[in-house]
C-alpha cells in the first residue's frame, strides 16, 4: 500500500511540485527568520569568539560587556599571570562610544590595545594594521564603506581624531561594531592607567580554563573570571532578554503563518487526490491503509518542501551579506529540529482532516464521477 501511495504521489509531477513548493515557501519563513536571530546572535559575540582568550577576567559581578562597565586595578594582571596554568594576560581598555565620520554617526565597542597585545585584536584583519598605534585607529570593514572611508582618513572615536589604520571584518552587527585604539590614545581620553577593564588571560596546553578561572577568582581578589564560552553565553543572553519580546513575537508570527500555509497546503493537496483515494477504497483497501497512506503522502511532501526551504535559507545565507555584510543568516541544528518536529506534526492534522471524507466515500461515486 505504502509503495501505491508513493506511486500515487509521484505520478502527477506538477501537482507534486506544487504541493512541495507551498510548503517550502511556508518552511523557508520560519527557517529565515530562525537563521537571521542565530546570525545575529554570533555576530554579537564575534570579536569575543575570535579574541583567541580562554579566560576573560572582569570586575567583580561583571559577567559580559553588552551595556557593562568593568574596572579593576592594573596591579591584578601580575596577580593573574603569576598563578599556575597561565600562559599568557592582555590588558584591554573598554568604553562604549560613537565612531563618527562627519554625518556618519556608529554606535562601537572601543577596545584600548597595548602595543604587545597578543589577545583580544580583530579577528580578521582585511587591510592595514591588526594593533593601532598612537593615534591610529582599526575599524570595521563595513563600517569604513558606509562611511566612504579609507585607510589614511580621519574618524572621531572618544572626541579624537585618528587615523584610520586598519579594516577588520566580522566585527560589526546590526546593533553595533567593535573598533580598536591604541590603549595611550584610550587613557588620554578616559583614565590615568591605574585600572584596566579586561584581561584576556591565555591557560597552558595543560591547563583546564574551567579550573583556573576559579583559581583566579580565589587569589586574584574582587574579579569574575569566565571561560570564553560562558562569557559569550552570558553576553548573548544579556541582548536576548533586552530583545526578547520583539524577537518572540516576531518568530511566533512566522512561525505561525508558515505553519498555517503549509496545513492549507497540505490539507488542499490531500482534498486534490480524493479520487484516487476512492479508486484504493474500490479495489479494497482499508481505513487503516487510507490513513497510512495519506499520512506517508504528507510526510513525503513536508520532507521534500523542507529540503527545498534548507537549500533556498543556506543560498539565502550566501547572497544576503554580500547586499548588506552586517547581515548573517546562520541555520542551526536546533531550528531544524524544531522547524521539522513542528511541519510532520501539523502536516499530519491537515492531511487527516479530510480523511472522513475519504473514508465515508462511496466507491461507487468514484467511478460515477462523484469522487471530485
Amino acid at each position: 500500500m505504502l509503495r501505491l501511495a508513493l506511486r500515487n504521489l509521484f505520478q502527477s509531477r506538477v501537482r507534486l511540485g506544487a504541493s512541495a513548493g507551498g510548503v517550502a515557501l511556508a518552511l523557508l519563513l520560519i527557517l529565515a527568520l530562525d537563521a537571521v536571530v542565530a546570525g545575529m546572535e554570533r555576530q554579537l559575540t564575534a570579536y569575543i569568539d575570535g579574541s583567541g582568550a580562554d579566560i576573560i577576567v572582569a570586575q567583580g559581578g561583571v559577567r559580559n560587556m553588552h551595556m557593562a562597565a568593568s574596572t579593576m586595578n592594573r596591579s591584578v594582571r601580575s596577580r593573574v599571570r603569576a598563578l599556575p596554568g597561565v600562559a599568557a594576560v592582555t590588558p584591554i581598555q573598554y568604553a562604549t562610544n560613537m565612531v563618527t565620520v562627519g554625518e556618519h554617526r556608529h554606535l562601537a565597542y572601543i577596545i584600548g590595545l597595548p602595543r604587545d597585545a597578543a589577545m583580544g585584536l580583530p579577528p580578521r584583519i582585511v587591510a592595514g594594521v591588526a594593533v593601532p598605534r598612537r593615534g591610529e585607529a582599526v575599524i570595521d570593514r563595513s563600517v569604513a564603506e558606509t562611511a566612504g572611508l579609507r585607510l589614511g582618513d580621519e574618524v572621531k572615536i572618544l572626541g579624537m581624531e585618528l587615523t584610520v589604520a586598519g579594516l577588520a571584518e566580522g566585527t560589526a552587527s546590526l546593533v553595533n561594531s567593535v573598533a580598536f585604539i591604541a590603549k595611550d590614545d584610550f587613557l588620554r581620553a578616559r583614565g590615568d592607567g591605574s585600572t584596566v577593564s579586561f584581561l584576556m588571560v591565555r591557560v597552558t596546553p595543560d591547563a583546564n580554563p574551567v579550573a583556573v578561572a576559579a583559581s583566579i577568582e580565589a587569589l586574584a581578589g574582587d574579579v569574575t573570571a569566565q571561560p570564553r564560552a560562558s562569557f559569550s553565553a552570558e553576553e548573548r543572553k544579556v541582548v536576548k532578554d533586552m530583545s526578547a519580546d520583539v524577537l518572540t513575537i516576531m518568530n511566533l508570527v512566522g512561525l505561525l503563518i508558515g505553519l498555517a500555509v503549509m496545513a492549507l497546503t497540505i490539507y488542499t493537496a490531500t482534498l486534490a487526490r480524493r479520487k484516487e483515494y476512492g479508486v484504493l477504497k474500490a479495489l479494497g483497501a482499508r481505513s487503516g491503509q487510507l490513513y497510512r497512506a495519506v499520512l506517508w503522502q504528507a510526510a513525503v511532501s513536508v520532507m521534500l518542501g523542507l529540503g527545498l526551504a534548507v537549500g533556498a535559507t543556506l543560498l539565502l545565507a550566501i547572497a544576503l551579506p554580500r547586499l548588506e555584510p552586517n547581515l548573517t543568516l546562520e541555520l542551526t541544528g536546533g531550528s531544524l529540529l524544531k522547524v521539522s518536529g513542528a511541519a510532520l506534526l501539523i502536516a499530519g492534522v491537515a492531511a487527516l482532516l479530510p480523511i472522513r471524507q475519504i473514508v465515508a466515500l462511496d466507491p461507487a461515486q468514484v467511478f460515477r464521477g462523484g469522487g471530485r
